[in-house]
């Protein structure tokens, strides 16, 4: 276990079946670094894990209906919930994108530029998590 950077003042905890594989997708496409990983006494599922994504942090673990804790997205429903990641260019967006989708995240909605002014899209990851990706459109002349 290595060193968990300083805490950010506000982190989501997302809750999902399947944590470990989870981590190894937000590995792949978002570049996720690992600073923790605490399993479960049964060895087979994630008690916690702590990422870090694009500089922010992202708590997780696997679904542990007998703590009565937190509930892994339904598959037939979207989350309520969003992950926002902010990147400095529009092409980071882009990549970001299409390397979730190659990983097997269904786009809800495909890179645009948007009136807000910012590169944005949205996907939905395979454990049920909802996506928003955006930067900063460059100012025009």
């Amino acid at each position: 276990m290595t060193t968990a950077p300083e805490p950010a003042k506000i982190s989501p905890y997302l809750t999902v079946n399947g944590a470990s594989d989870a981590i190894a997708l937000y590995q792949k496409v978002f570049g996720a670094k690992e600073n923790a990983r605490m399993m479960a006494q049964d060895g087979k599922r994630l008690m916690h894990a702590d990422l870090t994504i694009n500089g922010g942090r992202v708590l997780l673990s696997d679904e542990f209906a007998e703590f009565d804790g937190g509930s892994a997205p339904l598959p037939d429903r979207k989350s309520p919930v969003s992950v926002a990641v902010s990147y400095d260019s529009p092409t980071e967006v882009d990549a970001t994108f299409a390397r979730a989708i190659e990983a097997g995240c269904k786009s809800e909605l495909d890179p645009h530029d948007a009136f807000f002014g910012s590169r944005f899209a949205m996907l939905n990851d395979p454990f049920g998590h909802r996506w928003m990706l955006v930067a900063p459109l460059p100012q025009q002349a």
